[in-house]
């Protein structure tokens, strides 16, 4: 009879065992139908990136979230996004701005998208929709339209190129050039 009665408590634990065994993973109801490979790896809201050469600050980066996917390199920065350029005495010498971007984690450069804006410390501004940061010759980078304003023209055309300061830039196709009418 002991037998019996012990064998009575003892299937119960040995089905509970074998059935947590089953080597599926077990999701909690709230997790089934979430594909968990595009969720990112690491996410972060309101968050600062500093971008640094032999200790020394070169650009600062302020995203409202940041999404880190380890396995593609990649991080996704979204809801307004700036990075601040430093010059070698750690002063801003440009700001970019613009709505969302990525930054590609094996080389460190940095796409930034949409309503983008970039300003130097001298008052020149150009917009566009798409830019690129360089990380291995800091520069700016776009084949996109773009909008320059200084102190003396504006400057319109496709395609450019410049140092991370503004100070030394080329657009390839110009379209528009006004003198005298600038900032």
């Amino acid at each position: 009879m002991r037998i019996v009665k012990a064998s009575l408590y003892l299937l119960p634990l040995l089905i509970l065992f074998f059935y947590g065994c089953d080597g599926q993973e077990k999701l909690n109801p709230l997790q089934k139908g979430i594909k968990t490979e595009i969720l990112p790896d690491q996410q972060s809201i309101n968050s600062t990136v500093n971008f640094s050469d032999s200790g020394k600050v070169i650009a600062i980066l302020h995203a409202g979230i940041i999404k880190m996917y380890y396995t593609r390199n990649e991080t996704l920065l979204e809801n307004n996004m700036q990075v601040d350029f430093y010059d070698e005495n750690t002063r801003i010498e440009a700001t970019i701005t613009g709505k969302r971007g990525r930054v590609d984690d094996l080389n460190k450069d940095i796409y930034i998208y949409e309503n983008v804006v970039v300003k130097n410390d001298s008052g020149m501004v150009l917009t566009t929709e798409k830019l690129m940061w360089r990380n291995a010759d800091k520069k700016i980078w776009t084949d996109e339209f773009v909008k320059i304003k200084t102190k003396t023209e504006d400057i319109e055309g496709y395609g450019f190129e410049s140092d991370q300061s503004l100070r030394n830039y080329t657009i390839y196709k110009v379209t528009l050039k006004t003198e005298g009418n600038g900032l």
